[in-house]
């Protein structure tokens, strides 16, 4: 009799997935012992015996799991091992709280650091600070005074000048910021008194009561409006409105010519069609997709993307500022660049019928759209055509327009791309995109969710398949070796937050959610999205389903990217916008026809910091987003409007407006009752009406009130 073999599952994890499920199973589980074949059974998952046990072996060498007889159970008593009282002195990120003090986020420790502000020695939000630990008695949790201040997270701040005879001080606008700093006269660049102005601080005192002394870098002037919030967003969020002086004159430096020498060294590719997808304002072209027709029904698309490390060298003043703003801005009604413009939108920017340098990804596919070869290395590229998303949108809807053929084409294998994407895993949530359209002052207008179509689609398909390409090359390279590389990972979402969202799910009527491994989270995220397209209530649950997963991050150590459903992913294809992307290309380039290895502790202290740069300016791009909705919801006092119950906190609900995406908090105050939110902030009970509010639940407000200064919507619930 012959045994048939096992029919796969599809449900084989990395090495990162497979030893977070294994401790999540154990931990959850912690007085069971587990053999490899049983976590294999229990997970559900394809991976062999060798690799689960290779796994588990290395967890117990770490201390997180224990070896007993042959079986592995989760070590209990790790958490205490980790949380062994530190002594001495330790480095870490400050996090201001309201009251002035702060906690020190210190990444070798499971607690943080509370700090008094009296024991600060005037850091600020975001400083890396050397702190001395110290245990009150009576209190667990450690406490600690600030010794050292090793690296300012900022330089510059936008104040208010108030000019006297005896001297000059810039006082920040940020009220949690308690700081004078002192401006010779010589170093106002003619602001006067009252001015909004930009300060850098070129010298700070290791004395907290002795002030810091700056240089006024910007005049804003004294009246308000938008240019001036736009720029205090920026600012606030610690991003420059200027490039320095020697940044600008290296740029302007730089040749504009292309010589024979340089265009020997490439691929010349200047005669393959080739055009840019981009929107309508866009300058800084940075990818273009070329489409040429070859032999036995193959095709070879081109992905080219703008060659920044050839204008860029490491330790040039450009590099040093583009590395310290890591990426580009995107505000509402402007950029604020990671590159001088001469770069950003000249040199680098793919702009029709020029010759341009470009760094290239170039596969080539069958006649059913399966790859059968790629190539990566430096080229020289010409744009044929420049398309909005609108134009490209049109021919492939009409059939008809300049390179029809070439745009069906790219946008049926994009289809066949994006299918076995979501066949390996990938998760298909959307979020709407706000867009203001605004007035020649800069004010809103209208509000508008912007529809993403096959076009918009086919050009993230083709950036997607050179992300993960590149990032599979450079893994691959040397089997058993690792060249450092940067990574962009997402890992597994919160299984908290994952529990919680499925019994949530449930009281919605959706049943079908099965989170017993990633694959099968994954799968069951898919149905939701699938049936939120015809379910007004299962919809709303897309933004709440978003919240369970982890945020997306660059690093050296590679996990995958769980979202996407890729075992191997970076960002290669937006080095005018991501200084990721530098990295990725100087690295990559160096590995082409040698090997070549980077230090991976610098290389990964980077992706740190570009990690959180990346934060701030998504920060930053919220912000302005918040900006402009209040301040056209600020037209409609006393008007209602429909909307849904978008998030909770102790003392009140956000509901956002369905049409601008605009969100208030409703005060739990403005209610006859007294409401008690459940773990998880996905309901809130009224004690003596028993009345509920969920998240999702479509209301009906009226707007009484809005404040620009705190970007706060003051709202009502209007009661059947």
């Amino acid at each position: 009799m012959v045994k048939k073999k096992k029919k796969s599952r599809g449900n084989k994890l990395t090495s990162a997935q497979l030893k977070h499920q294994i401790v999540s199973l154990l931990k959850a589980t912690p007085k069971k012992r587990y053999y490899a074949k049983q976590v294999i059974k229990k997970l559900d998952i394809d991976n062999n015996v060798d690799s689960v046990e290779y796994a588990m072996d290395k967890l117990s060498k770490e201390g997180v799991l224990f070896h007993v007889d042959g079986k592995y159970k989760y070590d209990k008593f790790q958490g205490k091992k980790q949380t062994k009282r530190p002594t001495g002195s330790v480095k870490g990120k400050v996090d201001m709280i309201r009251s002035g003090a702060a906690y020190i986020a210190v990444e070798e420790m499971d607690e943080d650091v509370y700090v008094p502000a009296k024991f600060l020695k005037g850091a600020l939000n975001n400083d890396i600070v050397e702190v001395e630990i110290m245990y009150s008695p009576g209190r667990r949790k450690p406490e600690g005074k600030v010794i050292n201040i090793v690296e300012r997270d900022r330089m510059h701040f936008l104040g208010t000048l108030n000019k006297t005879n005896r001297f000059n001080v810039v006082r920040p606008l940020q009220a949690e910021i308690d700081l004078k700093i002192f401006v010779e006269e010589e170093k106002l660049n003619g602001a006067e008194d009252g001015d909004r102005v930009v300060v850098k601080i070129t010298k700070w005192s290791n004395n907290p009561k002795h002030n810091p002394i700056g240089i006024i870098t910007s005049v804003l002037g004294k009246e308000g409006g938008n240019d001036m919030e736009m720029q205090s967003i920026l600012i606030n969020a610690g991003f420059d409105i200027g490039f320095p002086d020697e940044v600008i004159e290296e740029s302007e430096n730089l040749s504009t010519e292309i010589t024979e020498e340089e265009i020997g060294r490439r691929r010349d590719m200047r005669g393959v069609t080739t055009f840019t997808i981009d929107p309508l304002t866009a300058k800084d072209f940075d990818d273009a997709l070329s489409v040429q027709y070859l032999e036995n029904n193959e095709i070879e698309i081109g992905i080219h993307i703008a060659d920044v490390s050839h204008y860029i060298k490491p330790g040039t003043e450009m590099d040093k500022e583009a590395y310290q703003r890591s990426t580009s801005v995107y505000l509402v009604d402007r950029v604020a660049p990671m590159l001088p413009e001469k770069l950003s939108n000249g040199l680098c920017s793919l702009r029709p019928n020029e010759d341009k340098c470009t760094f290239s990804a170039v596969f080539t596919f069958d006649e059913k759209f399966k790859v059968k070869g790629r190539w990566f290395g430096k080229t020289m590229t010409h744009s044929d055509r420049r398309f909005t998303y609108e134009e490209a949108q049109e021919i492939l809807e009409s059939g008809e327009g300049a390179f029809g053929d070439e745009l069906k084409k790219l946008n049926e294998i994009a289809y066949k791309l994006r299918k076995e994407k979501f066949k390996n895993g990938a998760i298909s949530f959307e979020s709407d995109e706000v867009k203001f359209k605004l007035d020649e002052d800069g004010v809103p207008i209208e509000v508008y969710s912007k529809e993403r179509k096959d076009a918009h689609m086919l050009v993230e398909d083709f950036m997607l398949l050179a992300n993960k390409e590149v990032a599979k090359f450079i893994h691959n390279k040397e089997k058993g070796k690792e060249i450092p590389f940067v990574y962009r990972v997402h890992d597994l979402p919160n299984p908290d937050k994952l529990g919680e969202f499925v019994r949530f799910a449930i009281t919605l009527g959706f049943k079908g959610m099965d989170i017993q491994t990633p694959q099968k989270t994954a799968d069951s995220f898919n149905k939701l999205a699938k049936a939120a397209k015809t379910d007004e209530t299962l919809k709303m649950l897309e933004p709440i389903a978003i919240r369970t997963m982890s945020k997306a991050a660059y690093t050296t150590d590679n996990i995958g990217h769980y979202g996407l459903g890729f075992d191997f992913y970076s960002h290669f294809t937006s080095p005018i916008r991501r200084y990721s992307d530098v990295l990725v290309h100087r690295i990559l380039e160096q590995n082409l026809e040698s090997t070549f290895r980077v230090d991976k502790e610098q290389l990964e202290m980077k992706c740190k910091h570009i990690s959180s740069q990346e934060r701030k300016a998504m920060g930053a791009e919220r912000e302005s987003i918040k900006f402009k909705q209040v301040e056209f919801i600020s037209r409609f006092i006393g008007q209602e409007f429909p909307g849904h119950v978008s998030g909770m906190i102790d003392r009140g609900i956000f509901v956002e407006l369905d049409e601008s995406k605009a969100e208030g908090l409703i005060g739990f105050d403005r209610f006859d009752d007294v409401f008690d939110v459940e773990e998880g902030r996905l309901k809130a009970v009224g004690r003596t009406t028993g009345k509920i509010f969920k998240m999702g639940d479509s209301v009906r407000v009226k707007i009484l009130e809005t404040d620009l200064d705190t970007r706060q919507i003051e709202m009502e619930i209007i009661e059947d």
